[in-house]
């Protein structure tokens, strides 16, 4: 029953990520599943001659990654298809070898294209962060952030517009929705951030602003990781509840 659940806040943005840190899309509905998002980060391109336990090709490495905008072509995101518009406003396929050779000319070193059906995630599936704690980290770091810079999976309005309060709802449950079937994500654990954070989104260019700040000003983390409880569709203005 909804009654028994703390309403926190609503849904303000959903975004997925189709190719590892390329440019992300905003949805109005998103399904949640086992494996995150549908569509959320199944491509990824690699570092061929990179054996660590960590080869992908991102922004870290080659901050462009950021300019690329893919699209499914078809609503279905796990039959569909995947076309890319490059910087320079060219539309190709996610598989073409113009794309591929693009991106291993500027990069420099060999690199391939990977899918994973249960998506290349640096730790868990799903992530998430208030409006209010990004407002708040603009202000501390005197310019502002947009969730885009994090990338975050989910954008919530508190109701209690606090900076940081998802960090008070750890260890429990968010249903997104009313009625028995909703979906629910349990939240794990913050986010360790990297240097990812201070690479604009919309320029592609690098400043340590934004992690120094979160370094010095909230532990190194920022947002939280969670895991599906309950798989269902999640829908921007859905109310939000903590168990």
């Amino acid at each position: 029953m909804m009654q028994d659940f703390l309403e926190v806040g609503i849904v303000k943005g959903l975004y997925r990520y189709p190719v590892k840190s390329m440019r992300g899309e905003s949805l109005h509905e998103a399904r949640l599943y086992w494996h995150g998002l549908d569509g959320d980060r199944r491509y990824a391109f690699v570092q061929s001659e990179n054996h660590s336990g960590f080869p992908w090709l991102t922004a870290r490495e080659l901050p462009q990654l950021v300019g690329y905008v893919p699209r499914f072509e078809r609503s279905d995101p796990v039959n569909s298809p995947i076309q890319v518009q490059t910087p320079n406003g060219r539309f190709l396929p996610l598989t073409s070898d113009e794309l591929h050779q693009e991106l291993q000319a500027a990069f420099g070193q060999p690199i391939h294209l990977m899918k994973i059906s249960r998506g290349a995630y640096d730790s868990q599936v799903v992530s998430l962060v208030s409006q209010a704690t990004l407002d708040k980290v603009g202000q501390m770091a005197g310019q502002p952030v947009t969730v885009e810079r994090f990338r975050q999976n989910i954008l919530i309005e508190t109701a209690s517009g606090y900076p940081f309060a998802e960090e008070e709802w750890l260890d429990g449950v968010l249903t997104f929705g009313d009625g028995p079937n909703a979906p629910g994500l349990r939240l794990n654990r913050p986010i360790q951030r990297c240097v990812m954070v201070n690479v604009d989104p919309d320029t592609a260019v690098k400043s340590p602003t934004i992690l120094k700040t979160i370094a010095q000003q909230r532990g190194n983390c920022l947002g939280i990781y969670g895991s599906p409880e309950q798989p269902g569709l999640i829908r921007v203005g859905d109310r939000v509840y903590l168990k």
